[in-house]
């Protein structure tokens, strides 16, 4: 029976995942590229020194800071895409896969942009007062295609109840706990269940607030463990990223165990995974933007772009080279224990294991935090605010259950949904691409006067 089920899933994931969504995915994202001037390219400083400067005279609405929606988001997708989901993509697709996840967020960024500048854009208040906002708002207020609206909501229920936001993080962090401290797999579901109730209870102040102290701490101290073991295997990097670049072309890797796997599959796992893992095109981040205090959907557009960046370019990247450099993408090892004998090797038996189950289970417990609001947000759309309970309660049930299914069937589930989900966000993106266009135009163009009028005013004083 389980065997009919996964063959019949991944039949459903290969239709998903066909070249037609993998063009809409990075076609969006090349069409906004070049629209948009390579904006991720030459606006990637202007964005990050926007992350940590406070934007002045905020009178637009909002629920948190700047920083703290770009937080919530980065709680959603730094999590097992970047620690097990990388080793998934390696696993099916040999290191070329990590090429293609690298051409996918550098292409992303841009998607990222335009999604998060349209759900500033087109935000509103719920019943509540909290800002509702993300693909749902700006398919039926922007595109005027409300079925669309309701069908990327329905999906997004899907993706946070049955994909991201649920099995795939519960199973790494039981699964590392157990690895690391030998915690029995029940014992961690159920302290999980009770965390993730307790946390959900408050809201996006609640989420947005622990994120922003979990995720820059656990970042720094997840990236400086993979500087490490990139450091104590400083002369295999060229070889390593040699192998990486020639594997994305060839389909077949050029040292150890792995048979080979055809190109298609290499691309296939990387762009996956690392949709998986950024959600760019996914149209999640764009209702955790929504929630920001700012007077601009271009700066926010900006901000948001970043956590492509800090997500794919930086953390999947350390993660791949880990696993490229230690020769684990070869062995006969799968998911979290793949990682983690990555850090055991390249770093050592004790501390480095501990650093993944650590950075697992705080990553994976974010994402579950973040991956819940935006189940939320599309609940409040659909149903309105009566369903929110309901919502939890379910939510919760099925954190306790996820401990105890099996990987296979989990990345599956995932990669399913998380495609469905994709697909009405990135039409409404290319239906909305000329307001993307115009706000970007009409946003640099009154920044380069205020620039020209400063220094005017100053060469005038002099």
């Amino acid at each position: 029976m389980n065997h009919s089920l996964y063959d019949f899933l991944q039949i459903i994931d290969n239709l998903v995942w066909g070249p037609p969504l993998l063009l809409l995915l990075v076609g969006t994202g090349i069409y906004f590229t070049f629209r948009l001037g390579a904006i991720q390219f030459f606006k990637l400083p202007l964005a990050l020194s926007y992350v940590f400067k406070k934007e002045e005279g905020v009178t637009g609405k909002g629920d948190v800071s700047s920083f703290a929606a770009l937080c919530t988001a980065l709680s959603a997708t730094i999590g097992t895409g970047n620690i097990v989901g990388v080793a998934t993509a390696l696993k099916l697709g040999g290191p070329g896969a990590l090429f293609w996840m690298w051409m996918a967020a550098l292409f992303g960024m841009a998607t990222k942009y335009a999604e998060c500048l349209l759900a500033v854009k087109y935000r509103e208040k719920d019943a509540q007062g909290n800002m509702l906002g993300g693909p749902m708002l700006y398919l039926e207020k922007g595109a005027g295609k409300k079925w669309l609206a309701r069908l990327f909501a329905f999906f997004t229920i899907g993706v946070a109840c049955f994909g991201i936001g649920t099995f795939p993080q519960v199973n790494a962090i039981v699964d590392a706990s157990h690895i690391a401290f030998n915690i029995p797999h029940e014992i961690t579901a159920i302290v999980l269940t009770v965390l993730v109730a307790a946390v959900t209870i408050g809201g996006i102040k609640s989420i947005a607030g622990l994120a922003s102290k979990i995720i820059p701490t656990m970042t720094v101290v997840y990236v400086t463990a993979c500087v490490g073991i990139l450091v104590n295997n400083a002369g295999a990097i060229p070889s390593a990223i040699s192998l990486i670049v020639e594997s994305a072309f060839t389909g077949q890797a050029a040292t150890g165990g792995f048979v080979g796997a055809s190109i298609m599959i290499a691309i296939q796992a990387g762009v996956a995974r690392g949709v998986f893992s950024n959600e760019s095109g996914l149209g999640s981040a764009p209702m955790a933007a929504a929630s920001a205090q700012t007077n601009s959907c271009v700066r926010q557009g900006l901000i948001s772009m970043v956590g492509t960046f800090l997500d794919t370019i930086v953390i999947c990247s350390m993660t791949g080279l880990a696993l490229v450099l230690t020769g684990v993408w070869s062995m006969d090892i799968e998911g979290a224990r793949m990682t983690t004998e990555a850090f055991s090797l390249g770093l050592n038996e004790g501390f480095g294991p501990m650093i993944v189950a650590i950075g697992l289970m705080f990553f994976a417990f974010t994402t579950i935090l973040g991956w819940n609001y935006y189940g939320e947000r599309c609940v409040v759309y659909l149903f309105g605010q009566r369903a929110v309970l309901m919502y939890k309660l379910v939510f919760v049930a099925l954190i306790l259950s996820g401990a105890f299914i099996k990987l296979d069937m989990i990345w599956l589930i995932a990669d399913i949904v998380n495609g469905l989900m994709a697909v009405p966000n990135l039409i409404g993106l290319i239906l909305l691409r000329h307001v993307v266009a115009e706000e970007t135009r009409v946003y640099f163009e009154a920044l380069k006067n205020a620039v020209s009028s400063s220094s005017d005013s100053k060469a005038a004083k002099a």
